[in-house]
């Protein structure tokens, strides 16, 4: 059975979103958030409806691409459930996974290339919650 991922982008992250999709269309079944085009838009406007899908329980894991990663990111953190994190390398997806137990993996499309990028996302879906220690710190995250 394929994982029911939400994926999301703003203007920056269109050809990440589409390279990603089609890199992973065996493993996965994505929920498109994102726009489609690489004209200028406001990335709340996407991340938003991706952060209520992975809460809700409709789309297991999400991932945001936009230029920095840092819009996206904060973005998705302003609701209670998310803990979206920025990543630029695969240890960093790997370990938000792992001792944090991140929900959203945020990709900074003008500063990694699509390779990192993928690596960094195949560590995030790869990677487990460990729990033990990390348990009692996460469930000290939200307000």
């Amino acid at each position: 059975m394929k994982r029911k991922i939400a994926i999301a982008n703003d203007h920056a992250g269109t050809d990440y979103k589409f390279h990603v999709m089609k890199a992973l269309e065996a493993q996965c079944e994505f929920t498109n958030f994102g726009t489609d085009e690489t004209e200028s838009v406001d990335y709340p406007d996407f991340v938003h409806p991706l952060a209520q899908a992975v809460e809700s329980g409709d789309c297991e894991l999400g991932i945001l691409i936009c230029g920095s990663g840092n819009g996206v990111c904060m973005t998705a953190n302003k609701h209670q459930d998310i803990r979206a994190a920025l990543c630029w390398n695969a240890e960093l997806g790997s370990l938000a996974r792992q001792h944090n137990n991140a929900n959203v993996v945020c990709i900074p499309a003008r500063f990694i290339t699509q390779e990192t990028a993928m690596e960094v996302i195949e560590a995030f879906l790869t990677a487990d919650f460990e729990g033990g220690r990390h348990e009692r710190r996460v469930s000290k995250i939200s307000c």
